[in-house]
Formats: structure tokens, sequence, C-alpha cells
């Protein structure tokens, strides 16, 4: 294989990769618009259906937000495209020596950061609402209003880069030779600057729509209570999308192909007739060309071709998307609710399985193998609660006093035996001995009234009376 070859095929395989990566995303996307699926996916694909359309136009938030979107972009291009070609009109005339201060002035809105831009346009406006002691249903607080001017500081820069390339490339001598003829200014600027810009005004203002149809940063900012596209789309996303956000991606990425289109047949048959044109004037027959009437764009071959193919394409998506779609419907929702039965059987069938396998070592004696998993730091407490553990128990308590004696807590060794029995009996003979011995002692000073309550008494007491 020569050296040509391989280079040629890389060059391809890059190029295919490059665009792969730059449209794979759009692709998929658009697939998931067609998909009957609730969330936005490419596999499993269940159904094509086109009523994910039918939900983004009845999606009122989402209806507004774009209506808000188109409505700011078109304000967005009538400031930033007219100051654009001021700024790059004003660089052209200036000394060199301070065009590059004038240049560096200019683009620093790019360089800022859009939430600085939100931010201080907010800041700025509501300042002077103050100032003139506006209320908050003037246009200072109006987030349209706001978000038009917030966006215009920075894009405005990048219609001026536009204007300014192709100002490059003008002869500012075709300028002097007007104005040697008799042209005034305006005359100049309207039959001879306008129409070489025209180019760069048509691309400037596509530029700017486009730029502020997707701004986010700025506008999350200075849309105060409204809402846009992207501020919409942001907080769907927040909190869960469902394939209208595809179905818009669709649209959005259809009108833009059909545009581009329209534009390259425009600009090829543009320079077709220019070279036409070129051809005929050194031939000498100038008047027949000027005189000649040029053919209408949707009379050109390739832009009737693109219709068709637009026309089949929507009448495909919408036939091949309304019919049948509500057996194919039924049909995935028998075939989910089957999956999960036999899902749920196979959960059971593996929940008896392990249920009815023996225990690792002690399976067959602890109750099936329950004993196999074991949480982390009950290693200790293995078999707690094993019957032969009561054995020991019941001997433990057959034998209470044998055991009893043996652990003693401290400090009472003087103790031991208090309760015994056998202390009773040494009790009762010494209290037996405490009566004896209690007659033998008498109190100090009553030696001459002892026994004076000696039963004896009485019979020599009675005597003395029966002699009375």
């Amino acid at each position: 294989m020569r050296s040509d070859t391989i280079l040629k095929i890389s060059v391809a395989v890059f190029v295919g990769a490059f665009f792969l990566y730059l449209f794979g995303p759009l692709i998929i996307m658009s697939v998931t618009a067609f998909n009957s699926s609730a969330f936005p996916r490419v596999s499993p694909f269940e159904c094509f259906s086109v009523e994910w359309f039918n939900v983004l136009v009845n999606d009122d938030k989402l209806m507004l937000g774009l209506r808000n979107s188109l409505f700011i972009g078109l304000g967005v291009v009538l400031i930033s495209v007219p100051i654009g070609l001021a700024g790059a009109l004003m660089l052209m005339q200036i000394s060199p020596r301070v065009r590059s201060w004038y240049y560096t002035i200019v683009i620093s809105p790019i360089l800022i950061p859009g939430v600085v831009l939100g931010i201080s346009t907010l800041v700025f406006w509501d300042r002077l609402g103050l100032m003139f002691n506006a209320d908050y249903d003037s246009f200072f607080y109006n987030g349209i209003f706001l978000t038009i001017l917030g966006q215009a500081t920075f894009i405005s820069a990048y219609s001026m880069l536009v204007f300014i390339s192709r100002l490059q490339r003008f002869d500012s001598a075709l300028e002097e030779a007007a104005l040697d003829l008799g042209a005034t200014h305006v005359q100049t600027f309207r039959k001879v600057l306008l129409p070489f810009l025209r180019p760069a005004i048509g691309s400037a203002a596509v530029l700017a729509f486009l730029a502020s149809f997707e701004n986010y940063n700025t506008t999350v900012f200075t849309i105060v209570s409204e809402s846009t596209l992207t501020t919409v789309l942001a907080s769907k996303v927040r909190y869960g999308i469902n394939p209208s956000i595809s179905a818009l991606a669709v649209i959005i990425v259809v009108m833009t192909l059909f545009g581009a289109g329209v534009y390259e047949i425009m600009r090829r048959r543009e320079e077709a007739q220019r070279a036409a044109s070129t051809l005929i004037a050194k031939a000498g027959d100038a008047a027949a060309v000027l005189g000649r009437k040029r053919r209408p764009v949707y009379a050109e071959p390739a832009m009737i071709i693109l219709t068709l193919v637009f026309v089949a394409g929507l009448g495909t998506t919408f036939f091949a998307g309304t019919v049948g779609v509500d057996q194919c419907k039924v049909a995935v929702k028998e075939e989910k609710r089957r999956l999960a039965e036999e899902r749920i059987k196979e959960r059971k069938l593996k929940s008896m399985f392990k249920q009815a396998a023996p225990g690792k070592e002690t399976g067959s004696k602890s109750g099936g193998g329950t004993g196999k998993v074991e949480a982390k730091g009950t290693e200790g407490y293995k078999s707690i609660f094993a019957p032969q553990n009561l054995e020991g128990q019941v001997e433990s308590d057959e034998k209470p006093a044998e055991d009893k004696g043996k652990v003693d807590a401290k400090g009472t060794e003087g103790y031991k035996g208090i309760f015994a029995p056998q202390n009773l009996e040494g009790q009762v003979d010494s209290e037996t001995k405490a009566t004896e011995e209690k007659d033998k002692i008498d109190a100090k000073g009553t030696e001459g009234y002892k026994s004076i309550f000696d039963p004896k008494n009485l019979e020599s007491q009675s005597g003395t009376n029966g002699s009375n």
C-alpha cells in the first residue's frame, strides 16, 4: 500500500470521527424523540411514535419560553447589528496609532463572563429606576427588556468582528470615486458600501440571533420573573425531562439544516450568475446579461429536491408514528409484565434454594445452614442459645449451697456462715442461760426486796388476814 493511500485513509477516518463526534449526540437525541418510552433513550426502542411532538406543542410553559426567546433574539439582532456595523466603520476611519486601543475596548465585552454582564445590567437599570422613582411595572424592571440589553452588550462585539473581516477586503477607492462623481456620503454608503456588506449583514444577523437564542449565563440574571427557552429547559432538566425535549431538538436541527441548505443554494446561484455575467461581459454582450431575468429560488433544482425530501420525511414520520402505535404499546406493556413476573419467580426460586441448602459444618445441627453467615463482632456468642447450655444451668441450680460459699465478696470474710441454721441452737441456749443468771444478779440497793413477788408470801399474807 502506497503512502498516499495511507494518508488519504487516515484523513478520511479522522474526518469521519470528527463529524461523528460533532453530530453523534444530535443523532441520538433525534432517535429518542420517536421512541414511545417515557424517558429519552435509544435502547430498548419500544414503539415508533410522534406523540412527544404533540406533548411539546401542548407544553404552555415551554412554548411561552420559546416565544420569549424568539422575541429577545429579534430584539438583539436589531440592536447588535447596527452597533457592530458602526463599530467596524469607526475602526476603519480612526488613526492607526489608536486603532489597537479602540479595538481592545470594543472587544472587551466578549472577554467578560456572562454572569458579570447579567448582574451588572440588572444593578445598573435598577439604580436608574430608583433615580427616576419608577415602579416595578416599568421597563426598568422588565425582564425581556433587560435581557435584550444585557445580551446586546457582548453580541454586538461578535457582529463587529464579522463586519471587520468583510471591510478588510473593501477597496476604499470606490467610495472616493463615488464622492468625486458628486454622490453624497449617504448615497455612497447606500449605493456602494451597503451592497458590499450585504453578506456580512446576513451573517452577523444569524450569528446574533443564535447567540441570543442559546444564551443562559446572562439571561438567568436579567430575565427576572419571565422565562426563556434556555431557562425553562434548565428547570426541566433539574426536575426530570421527557422526550419532548428531544422533539424540540429535532425541530431546531431540521430548521437549521433547511436554512443552511437554502443559504448554500442562494450562494451558489449568485456565484454562478456572477461568473456568467463576467464571461458575457468580456464577450461584449453586457446588455443581455443585465436584462436577463433571474430564476426564482423556489425554481432551483436543488431547492425542489430539498423540499421534496423534507415533505416526504415529514409525511412518513407522521403516518408511521400514528398507525398501530396503540397496539404496539399494549404489546410492550404485556412484555414488560411478563418479564417482571419471570424476575419475581427467579428471585423466589433463589430464596428457596438458599433456605434449603445445608449449613456449613454445623448446618444439620443448628437448623439448615443458619450458622454460615455471622455478624461481625459476634464470634464469642456462638451457640449461646444451644439447648445443651440448659443442662449445665440446671446442675448449677441444684447445687447452689455448694457453689455459693466458694465465691465471697471482698471484705465479707468475717461474716461467713452468719445465717447458718446451727447458729440458732447456740442462740437458744444462750437465751436460757441468760434467764437463769438473771435471778442471780440483782440490782444494787434491792437486796431487801428479794422474792417480794414470791407466791409463798401470799400464803403468809392470807394467814395473817384470817387471824385478824
